[in-house]
């Protein structure tokens, strides 16, 4: 029997979710599996893999072969660096502290990278973020001084109109008067 180191896809349509199983190659994708090692998401950023290292080590002792993507996973997550570090005690090119010192070493490089991607993440959404907003107070600036040119051309408007009737008025009341004056009352006859 072929066993391969796959993934099984679940989740939803556009938003795929993988199981990192063992199988026989025989099996479909999404069916029998002989064991789940983890599971990968990768619609976060960085991409979300839970792994049981111990046992996806032990599977690829055995002989178990990864596909391409779950090879990818198992580099990333540092089972393969481990894996050849173990033949490499076999083989007698140095022994077993030796090994587990340069895994740590290995590890701890690749968890600074990963830290530093996820900083630099953080500090890009801030700065998207900032630039965003700047934008926005932009157009809300804009906005409110077009406003505020609607609001004095009106208050223009409605002081012109204000001023005309005024005039208006002063204009008739001279008429007025001197129509009064003009046209005195006749007396009634009696």
């Amino acid at each position: 029997m072929s066993t391969k180191i796959r993934l099984a896809r679940h989740g939803r349509k556009g938003r795929p979710f993988y199981h990192v199983v063992i199988a026989d190659s025989r099996a479909p994708r999404d069916g029998r599996y002989i064991e789940k090692v983890g599971t990968y998401d990768p619609n976060t950023n960085p991409a979300a893999i839970n792994l049981n290292f111990d046992r996806a080590l032990y599977w690829l002792m055995v002989g178990a072969q990864p596909t391409d993507t779950a090879k990818r996973i198992l580099s990333y997550k540092g089972v393969l660096m481990k894996k050849h570090l173990l033949e490499g005690v076999k083989k007698g090119a140095f022994d077993e502290a030796a090994a587990e010192a340069k895994f740590e070493a290995w590890m701890k490089s690749k968890e600074a990278k990963i830290q530093e991607k996820i900083s630099k993440l953080a500090q890009e959404g801030d700065a998207a973020a900032k630039v965003r907003l700047e934008a926005e107070a932009k157009v809300r600036a804009a906005k409110e001084e077009v406003v505020a040119k609607k609001r004095a051309e009106a208050e223009a408007a409605a002081a012109a109109k204000k001023a005309e009737e005024a005039a208006a008025e002063a204009a008739a009341a001279p008429a007025e008067e001197a129509a009064e004056t003009v046209a005195p009352e006749a007396p009634a006859a009696e």
